[in-house]
C-alpha cells in the first residue's frame, strides 16, 4: 500500500496586532497570508469507489478549510482576548468591523496551531493531518509537523 502526501495552498486577508510587543507589530496591521495544508493517507483502491485512486478529494479537503479557517480568518481583525485589545476590538465590532478574538497571541506560530486543531477535527479517520505551513509574508512563515506534535 503506498503512502502519499497531498497539499492545498489557501489565501486570505488578515489583520492582527500583538498587544505587549516590542515592534511594529504592536499596531494593528495586516497580512495576505498563504496557508499550505498537506494531508497523508493511501489513496482509495476500491474501484467501484468514485474517489478511486484518491488519499482524498480536494474540493473535501477545501471545504474544510475554508469553512474552519478561510470563512472566519479572512478580512477579519483577530486579537488577544486576555490583553486590553479587548477593547479596541468592542469598538471595531460596534463599528460593524469583522473581528476575532482568540485565547492566544495571533502570531502566525500560534495561529498554526490553532488551525492544525480545528483541520483535525475534520479529516477523515483515515486521513491524518501531516503539515501546515503559514506564510505571512514573502520570506516569513511558520510550519506545522504532526511528527514534532505527537
Amino acid at each position: 500500500m503506498n503512502t502519499i502526501r497531498i497539499t492545498k495552498q489557501f489565501s486570505f486577508e488578515t489583520g492582527h496586532a500583538l498587544y505587549g510587543y516590542d515592534g511594529k507589530c504592536k499596531n494593528v496591521h495586516g497580512h495576505s497570508y498563504k496557508l499550505s495544508v498537506t494531508v497523508i493517507g493511501s489513496p482509495i483502491t476500491d474501484t467501484s469507489n468514485v474517489k478511486y485512486g484518491m488519499v482524498i478529494d480536494f474540493s473535501d479537503l477545501k471545504k474544510i478549510v475554508k469553512i474552519e479557517i478561510v470563512d472566519v480568518f479572512d478580512h477579519a481583525t483577530v486579537f488577544n482576548k486576555n490583553t486590553p485589545h479587548v477593547e479596541l476590538a468592542n469598538e471595531l465590532e460596534q463599528r460593524g468591523h469583522n473581528v476575532l478574538l482568540v485565547d492566544y497571541q495571533p502570531t502566525s506560530e500560534m495561529m498554526v496551531v490553532d488551525f492544525a486543531e480545528k483541520i483535525k477535527k475534520h479529516l477523515p479517520e483515515n486521513i491524518q493531518l501531516y503539515s501546515l505551513k503559514l506564510q505571512e509574508t514573502e520570506t516569513s512563515f511558520a510550519e506545522w509537523y504532526a511528527s514534532d506534535n505527537q
